[in-house]
């Protein structure tokens, strides 16, 4: 009987007298087991990769809000003999526009930076972007991107997630998914947000990282640049670490018998995540804590370096992550939507960039890590080629721009030195070799050693996979 006190004395000896708990003795199988894992990678899916990967693992720089193709990567020197003059219609082809734009004559802006070759390759890139110029030979870009959306959230959405609709799994999540972890000491998937030095407008909705129908298990874990990088992983004041360790054992045993009843994933997922938890509380202070690191690395990366939560240290951090075996690392940097003040607004973010992605291609390379870490830089679309406002003025700013973007990715299989696409004389629509999103996602998969369309996970009676039902094709072009 539950209220027999022979019961009661034995759970007070074993959990009071001999410092056992129950739990450590019930689970001692499975505790073992994840005692196991933290010194070794757990396997992904049965069958995984398909075939070698070029890349183990990925850092994206994410730059949220559309960063301006005319100004930094697509040199159009033919637009000044346009500049002011309203678009040719066979050129927009009537292209949707937002309502920020649609109401007004669509004035032709040409860029307003000048642009030079870099490199063996000659590149061309924006005199915005000097730092990025010296690594050109490592870069591969793609300046035929092209998606379906025009605003953000749902452009946001279909880049990370390959559906405009929220509730599907992030790129991320499905890597994370397939291919397990490279070390259980650290979540196989962080996100790191730069802290602006002023407020931003521009939300980052947390389904941008998000698992979707997956277990949760495999969702992004932010990564946040306050005292408790992590929400709520730190114990309370004065509870000592060998309760904690006895907590989660009856924590484990419980979560067990309820999975006995339900067979329910998401409680295997709880004890896990407990378990993952409990070795964080050494591992995440450990890489937040840049004190290690030489002066050298702060001087490479920039003089934002040294702020917690710039855009500079959080790309010392992916590298750090990289060093640690973390599968998918995901930096937001946002505030590029420049509808005005194009000149002042879009170099303020260059400037926050420039150098420390520069930095994170040069420090991957010399540390022997950039040949199988695919990093990826880019945005949800481009900017328009019509002012906006009134075009000839400083506060002059471009719209959306969905029809074609610049992307670039190094390493992890990417061939360096080249430039793939390109788009007509106004920058507006693509001329040669478009890269959908759905194929950016099929190539991404490629590279780490998975066929897209044969990875999918069934949810309510279909099966879904990150490059969508359309056809997705594999960027055979840009493969090293």
């Amino acid at each position: 009987m539950s209220d027999s006190p022979l019961h009661t004395t034995r759970r007070y000896f074993l959990g009071q007298c001999t410092g056992v708990s129950v739990g450590s003795m019930a689970l001692s199988s499975l505790l073992g087991q994840a005692s196991a894992a933290s010194q070794a990678p757990a396997l992904g899916l049965p069958g995984l990769p398909h075939f070698a990967p070029k890349a183990k693992r990925v850092i994206f720089l994410t730059q949220s809000g559309g960063p301006s193709q005319l100004e930094l990567y697509d040199h159009k020197p033919g637009l000044m003999k346009w500049a002011g003059t309203e678009l040719p219609e066979s050129v927009r082809q009537g292209q949707r526009l937002t309502t920020m734009t649609a109401n007004q004559k669509q004035l032709i802006l040409p860029g307003i930076t000048k642009f030079s070759r870099h490199g063996k390759s000659g590149a061309t890139i924006s005199e915005w972007l000097p730092h990025l110029g010296e690594v050109a030979d490592d870069l591969c870009f793609i300046k035929s991107m092209t998606t379906d959306q025009i605003n953000h959230a749902p452009a946001m959405t279909q880049f990370l997630t390959g559906n405009q609709i929220p509730g599907k799994p992030s790129m991320g999540a499905w890597v994370s998914y397939g291919l397990g972890s490279l070390n259980q000491n650290l979540p196989d998937y962080l996100v790191l947000i730069s802290k602006m030095q002023r407020p931003s407008d521009q939300p980052l909705y947390d389904h941008y990282w998000g698992s979707g129908f997956l277990p949760s298990r495999y969702q992004g874990v932010k990564l946040r640049n306050s005292k408790d990088p992590v929400l709520y992983l730190r114990d309370p004041d004065g509870l000592p670490r060998h309760l904690r360790r006895g907590m989660l054992d009856g924590l484990a045993e419980l979560n067990q018998m309820r999975f006995a009843q339900t067979n329910d994933a998401e409680i295997t997922t709880r004890i896990r995540q407990y378990e993952m938890a409990y070795r964080m509380q050494a591992s995440v202070p450990e890489l937040t804590d840049l004190s290690d690191e030489p002066d050298s690395v702060f001087d490479l990366y920039g003089p934002d370096s040294r702020r917690a939560g710039s855009y500079a240290a959080n790309c010392i951090l992916a590298r750090r992550l990289a060093e640690r075996g973390v599968r998918f690392i995901q930096l937001f940097h946002p505030d590029w939507d420049h509808h005005s003040r194009l000149p002042s607004w879009c170099t303020a973010r260059c400037r926050d960039t420039d150098q420390p992605s520069a930095a994170l291609i040069k420090d991957l390379k010399q540390r022997g890590l950039l040949d199988d870490t695919l990093v990826i830089w880019g945005g949800e679309f481009g900017r328009g080629v019509a002012g906006q406002g009134k075009w000839d003025s400083p506060e002059a700013g471009r719209d959306h721009h969905p029809r074609c973007f610049t992307m670039w990715m190094a390493g992890g299989g990417v061939k360096p030195g080249l430039t793939y696409g390109s788009t007509d004389d106004f920058s507006y629509n693509v001329a040669e070799n478009p890269v959908h999103v759905r194929d950016l996602h099929a190539t991404v998969m490629h590279l780490l050693g998975i066929e897209h369309e044969r990875f999918t996970f069934r949810s309510q009676g279909l099966d879904f996979r990150l490059s969508g039902v359309e056809q997705a094709n594999v960027v055979k072009g840009v493969l090293a």
